[in-house]
């Protein structure tokens, strides 16, 4: 670096001088700061007096549960089995009994099973609403909704599939393929049109077939 005169020196020593001032202020200040902490920590230990840590409590942490872990995939696996399985060109027109009312029942099931389940001497234990959902978004939620009952030990349930009056023509699409899709679930036995009180032309009530028992362990109370 040139310094062209005296004059310059001068003002570079000036600059020198006013920097180390200022980092000898910052020490100073650095250095009371400290020697006030240790006064108050001093202070504080003689107005507590003697002090001991605390004994640890004798219990044992345990570290909370872990949520179950969702089976994404099986459910996937389930809904697409459903969908499958579940066809819209099922003829259902040959197992359906048409008489006053619409009324299906699978051989061995008699008349007399249609004719409670019309005059509502089964209590309906759980139902779902279709409306609103397109065609594959119902075919999974009835076939699902229809499994997860028969798991459930429910024997009498009630589909609401709406009579149609908002579909093109006013004609009951979903309604077709509610019953094409039921006949199709073997764990339905019968259904037949609701009464006028629970949805009438609009829904069904379907009967299901009794849950198969819990296969038996030999680990049981009193078995071998």
């Amino acid at each position: 670096m040139k310094w062209n005169s005296l004059a310059d020196l001068r003002t570079l020593r000036d600059t020198l001088q006013a920097r180390a001032r200022a980092a000898e202020l910052a020490r100073a200040a650095e250095q009371a700061r400290r020697e006030r902490a240790e006064r108050e920590q001093r202070l504080f230990a003689l107005s507590v007096g003697p002090v001991r840590p605390l004994r640890a409590p004798a219990r044992a942490e345990h570290a909370p549960p872990r949520p179950q872990p969702v089976p994404v995939q099986r459910q996937l696996d389930e809904a697409a089995v459903m969908r499958e399985a579940l066809s819209d060109e099922f003829d259902v027109e040959t197992l359906l009994h048409t008489d006053e009312q619409l009324s299906f029942r699978r051989p061995g099931i008699g008349p007399d099973v249609s004719a409670r389940l019309r005059a509502g001497q089964w209590s309906i234990q759980r139902q779902i609403d279709l409306h609103g959902l397109r065609t594959d978004d119902a075919r999974e939620a009835l076939g699902r909704f229809i499994t997860e009952s028969h798991r459930a030990g429910l024997r009498c349930v009630r589909v609401v599939h709406g009579k149609g009056l908002g579909s093109p023509g006013r004609m009951p699409v979903l309604k077709g393929r509610v019953l094409r899709w039921l006949v199709q679930k073997k764990e339905v036995l019968a259904f037949v049109q609701a009464r006028p009180a629970e949805g009438g032309a609009g829904a069904l009530v379907v009967l299901l077939g009794p849950a198969s028992p819990a296969p038996r362990t030999g680990n049981e109370p009193g078995k071998a």
